[in-house]
């Protein structure tokens, strides 16, 4: 296989990316030309906040070909384009063949909870040492127990096993907190997310690991749950409040993750008329907060 690679302004990359993708490229990534550099800045900002642009100032376009003159050809059709003026090219490259599959997987290894708890990705055997097994896979949906905001409600769960108890995982991404609370113990549970793929996503995983869920989105939550989980961002959890306090029985906890350290007194502020939060977990600057109705 050949690597093309081309220095592309911000303008253009999704009409230079779609124009490779039609001229046979097997794969395109975008990267920050100016990474590890005094010009490189930062895409995404803060988590929670909005992006502060729609892309880098200047990107890379590396494009994978099956051979050396499929590469030359797109190149040389693109270059002969309009906006092929602003374009750069870096060069071509010979990629060598690779297992992309078991090179993905390779990345992914079993993620130990507890020391009884763990996920697993269904391509490896769970340890010896597990008691409780997740089988979970990479997916378009956040949540594989490798994010700290994950594990620590993993590990809240872990320590406060809902067992007999129904419970409201909102925004449930994989499902991940779902599912762990059917396998430790809940009885009732629903899972909700705005994201289809997410939806389907959880879906997917709670029958790999048979543990049964009412899955769907927001307006499937109703009545008082017994525990309420929401492991999202600080900006949705703020205006989530009157949703998730409302959905707290008398006594029922409220798992709040996704939120940085700095943002620990805002939240408490916000939830004040409601229950008093606390952190209960920390970790790589992420906090976890819990209170009772």
């Amino acid at each position: 296989m050949v690597e093309l690679a081309l220095i592309c302004p911000q303008q253009w990359v999704d009409t230079v990316s779609d124009a490779l993708m039609e001229l046979q490229a097997l794969a395109v990534t975008v990267e920050d030309a100016d990474a590890e550099t005094e010009d490189e800045q930062a895409l995404f900002g803060e988590p929670g906040l909005p992006p502060p642009r729609a892309g880098w100032q200047r990107s890379i376009l590396k494009a994978l070909f099956a051979d050396q003159a499929a590469a030359t050809e797109a190149v040389t059709l693109l270059l002969a384009q309009d906006f092929a003026v602003d374009l750069h090219v870096q060069g071509l490259q010979t990629v060598d063949e690779q297992d992309w599959v078991r090179l993905t997987q390779s990345q992914f290894a079993p993620v130990p909870i507890t020391a009884d708890f763990w996920i697993v990705p269904s391509w490896h055997t769970a340890p010896a040492q597990a008691r409780t097994v997740m089988q979970l896979d990479p997916g378009l949906a956040f949540g594989t127990g490798t994010h700290p905001t994950t594990r620590m409600c993993l590990r809240w769960l872990a320590a406060h096993p809902p067992q007999g108890q129904r419970v409201l995982d909102y925004g449930c991404g994989s499902g991940i907190l779902a599912i762990a609370a059917g396998l430790l113990g809940a009885t009732e549970i629903d899972a909700v997310d705005i994201d289809p793929a997410a939806v389907q996503a959880a879906r997917d995983n709670s029958e790999a690991n048979g543990v049964r869920l009412r899955i769907g989105m927001p307006e499937l939550a109703h009545g008082p749950y017994a525990l309420v989980l929401a492991n999202i961002l600080a900006t949705p959890l703020k205006l989530l409040a009157p949703l998730l306090c409302g959905h707290l029985a008398p006594g029922a906890p409220l798992v709040l993750a996704g939120l940085l350290e700095r943002q620990v007194e805002d939240m408490a502020a916000v939830y004040a008329p409601w229950l008093r939060l606390s952190v209960a977990d920390q970790e790589d600057g992420w906090v976890l907060m819990t209170g009772r109705r």
